[in-house]
């Protein structure tokens, strides 16, 4: 059977949730300016939650015309701390210098999804998750990145709460699939509504 969704993501996690959750769908990667689009919306001052939104939506977007017919699902992960963009580390140190400056507070994840079929966005969603920080020592936080920095390097907020980035928060507040990118529960419901999954 042809798959009718198709993932505009390289993301190896949202692959595998979807896969794990039985539902077919085959990935075309888009090509994007992410830090463009960032920047140009951060010069509008726009929202965190309306960049995660515009991210998946601009990936949904751009391999829509590709697939006729076909539901392409297009996501985007934002990390906002005190109403700032945190991006994905760019080196070791950043990554333990953000640690060290959310530690103790809390911040936000927000999973942005966007489907577009023929070119028009049909269906959207936002996920969002509070998590909040561990008071962690300065060395615990150096020795974490260099053990897990192969790991974490792609990550947004320098983490992985599937790994051992869970030892670094006291609490979480929200869906454990929107902390790993993709609103699946959500998603599920609206293939379910629309016939493409069985439900």
């Amino acid at each position: 059977m042809t798959a009718h969704i198709v993932l505009a993501s390289g993301s190896e996690i949202r692959a595998q949730l979807l896969r794990q959750a039985g539902i077919e769908f085959e990935t075309d990667v888009p090509r994007l300016d992410e830090q463009a689009i960032k920047s140009a919306l951060s010069a509008e001052e726009a929202l965190p939650r309306d960049v995660a939104d515009a991210l998946a939506e601009a990936k949904a977007r751009k391999i829509s015309g590709k697939h006729l017919g076909k539901l392409v699902l297009g996501c985007d992960q934002v990390l906002d701390f005190e109403g700032r963009l945190l991006s994905k580390p760019v080196n070791a140190d950043e990554a333990v210098s953000q640690l060290k400056e959310m530690r103790g507070k809390r911040h936000m994840l927000l999973s942005a999804a966007v489907i577009y079929r023929d070119g028009e966005p049909i269906w959207r969603h936002v996920g969002q998750v509070r998590l909040v920080m561990r008071n962690c020592t300065d060395a615990y936080l150096e020795d974490y990145v260099s053990r897990n920095w192969h790991s974490i390097r792609h990550a947004v907020g320098a983490y992985k709460l599937e790994e051992e980035g869970v030892r670094l928060f006291v609490s979480i507040d929200g869906s454990y699939f929107n902390v790993l990118g993709l609103p699946l529960m959500e998603l599920i419901s609206y293939l379910g509504l629309q016939g493409v999954i069985e439900q």
